[in-house]
């Protein structure tokens, strides 16, 4: 089982900047691909960046591209989601998951078999 908290949601006026952070459970999470998601209102939750456990493979949706950064650090077994120049458009909840198996798509919501509560984000503009 891992349980995964998320934080450091918040109201940023667009052109800000936000770090979210997940911290996460589990004696081997130097081997999960972390991935962070985010539903608006009214819509599908929807893949905005992954990790792999080595940290230097990472992937990113089109529309996040070049403004946010993932990093994580597994002494710490946390995951982090750097938001630089937000856009209203990018006002939702954000989540945290985990996927231990690394069998199929990082950028895909059933690929991930954990996930966090999620956390506010809200961008002004």
């Amino acid at each position: 089982q891992v349980q995964l908290v998320e934080s450091g949601g918040g109201v940023v006026q667009a052109g800000g900047s936000l770090r979210l952070s997940c911290a996460a459970s589990g004696r081997t999470f130097s081997s999960y691909i972390m991935g962070w998601f985010r539903q608006a209102p009214g819509k599908e939750r929807e893949f905005v960046a992954a990790i792999r456990g080595n940290g230097i493979i990472t992937y990113y949706a089109d529309s996040v591209k070049g403004r946010f950064t993932i990093s994580r650090d597994n002494a710490k077994r946390t995951v982090y989601l750097q938001m630089n120049s937000p856009k209203p458009e990018d006002t939702a909840v954000y989540y945290c998951a985990a996927d231990v198996r690394r069998s199929g798509t990082v950028t895909a919501r059933d690929e991930y078999d954990y996930w966090g509560q999620g956390t506010q984000v809200t961008v002004s503009s």
